[in-house]
């Protein structure tokens, strides 16, 4: 079987991530990012469920979510899976798409997985570029030409993405967000958002598209993240968002993020390395 090989990269012009990954094999859970996701399918055949929809996704598809959008995927042939992508935070695709528009408001994608050559045009090139560190202008160039035509054929402002969820969902959420280093239980969320916990399950799940749960493992996973980037150890980022044990979020961080903690750190730790990692 063909080695996996996950190649992660940081560009700091851009101030984006940029990621390939090859032979793979994972399956990805159902999961949310906090940032934009734009990315292309270089080889293989999966199936992408996100926003209550399932799509078959293979060489040529381009997949765009936007912060929030939970989606899962796993390999529907019996080969491997060969992908390119970006991760923009919202702070970075607001500047972008001020840039762009002239307005200083975040825009969402209206489609999840497109077929455009036009994108592809712009999006294979400027991951090679960032790949390779290239450093001259044209990278922002075709960063911009980039986000202008996906702005214009497959954008509307961020809130008409956002699915409306009752109140008592919200409260949940937050309360999850303030407490995810702690033990929390599900009595808690429920006296906290005044639900049942049937309730509370059922109205959670079809609200975000993940379980109460695994809402707070996102959470905490995104949170750890933001600490492994700024060089925190992994056992401390482990400790500080909550993880029962270190086996235990080595486990979920590769299960999200499609890395191990130690190597995801790496990339911003040490950027003149080549950023590899390599596994059977």
């Amino acid at each position: 079987m063909k080695k996996e090989i996950r190649t992660v990269v940081y560009d700091d012009e851009l101030r984006m991530e940029a990621y390939r990954f090859e032979g793979i094999v994972q399956p990805f859970p159902s999961h949310f990012h906090e940032h934009y996701v734009i990315g292309f399918v270089e080889k293989g055949e999966r199936v992408l469920s996100c926003r209550d929809r399932e799509y078959a996704i293979e060489e040529g598809s381009i997949v765009l979510f936007n912060p929030g959008d939970s989606h899962a995927c796993v390999q529907s042939d019996e080969g491997t899976f060969d992908y390119r992508g970006f991760n923009i935070s919202k702070e970075v695709m607001l500047d972008l798409a001020e840039e762009v528009t002239g307005k200083r408001e975040l825009p969402g994608f209206s489609r999840n997985v497109i077929c455009d050559e036009e994108i592809a045009c712009h999006l294979h090139p400027l991951h090679e570029m960032v790949m390779k560190g290239t450093g001259e202008f044209k990278k922002e160039e075709t960063l911009l030409f980039l986000l202008s035509y996906l702005i214009q054929n497959y954008g509307k402002p961020f809130e008409s993405c956002i699915p409306e969820c009752r109140q008592e969902i919200e409260k949940a959420c937050e309360y999850m967000t303030a407490h995810f280093t702690e033990r929390i239980y599900l009595d808690q969320i429920c006296r906290h958002a005044g639900l049942s916990k049937s309730t509370l399950l059922r109205a959670f799940t079809k609200e975000k598209g993940v379980t109460p749960y695994r809402y707070l493992e996102t959470v905490r996973i995104n949170e750890a993240k933001k600490l492994l980037s700024e060089g925190v150890p992994p056992v401390e980022a482990a400790i500080r968002t909550g993880f029962s044990d270190q086996s235990h979020f080595t486990n979920y961080f590769n299960q999200f993020i499609g890395l191990a903690p130690g190597t995801y750190r790496e990339i911003f730790s040490e950027k003149d390395g080549d950023g590899e990692q390599h596994g059977e």
